[in-house]
């Protein structure tokens, strides 16, 4: 299985209410990963991307505490499986004595990199099912950048793989979307019913 780096290339709100498209990028390529993530796990990732100081240590630094106090670092997070929208992953943690593999919500895995800063992976497969390329016309928010910097664009300029299905076949994708809770789908398909209103 071929692994892929990736980077994290911006947070976007999502249109899906109190939620935000975080979006990784493949270091050698074009492509982008979208993963929709709640308000508060958003907000997890950028505070340290931002290089906000909290008063009070958050629940992902204060894994970053626990593990220097037991001796492990983290070597790589690696979003590993993509099963009916939700990505999984797994915290690479070593010490001088073992390593071993811990399966946590790719949000808090990604939320805990950022702290260590250590690479991200994922599989070709992942990147090939779920990959996307973007366009330059809307804003995400990208850490660190410039204002003078171009915005980059947001999931809902992706290339629309659902302009041939009737309403009613949109309708029915829309109720599978919400009952897999794959919230990226079901935004690009409510969306493709919203423009034929």
């Amino acid at each position: 299985m071929k692994k892929v780096e990736l980077d994290i290339y911006g947070i976007a709100p999502s249109q899906i209410k109190g939620s935000y498209s975080l979006i990784l990028s493949e270091v050698s390529g074009e492509r982008k990963l979208p993963i929709i993530v709640g308000q508060f796990e958003a907000q997890a990732i950028a505070i340290p991307l931002e290089g906000i100081n909290t008063e009070r240590p958050m629940t992902h630094d204060l894994f970053v505490l626990f593990g220097k106090k037991l001796n492990f670092t983290i070597s790589e997070v690696f979003i590993h499986l993509l099963k009916e929208g939700v990505f999984y992953a797994t915290l690479v943690c070593e010490n001088t004595d073992e390593k071993i593999n811990i399966d946590c919500r790719t949000s808090d895995a990604i939320a805990i990199a950022v702290r260590y800063n250590c690479p991200i992976f994922t599989t070709e497969d992942i990147l090939e099912q779920a990959g996307i390329v973007l366009d330059d016309t809307d804003d995400i928010e990208k850490p660190g950048r410039d204002n003078n910097e171009p915005p980059a664009s947001s999931e809902k300029n992706l290339v629309n793989k659902y302009k041939d299905k009737s309403v009613d076949e949109l309708e029915e994708l829309l109720d599978e979307a919400l009952r897999n809770e794959d919230y990226l789908k079901a935004a690009q398909i409510r969306d493709e019913i919203d423009k034929r209103k």
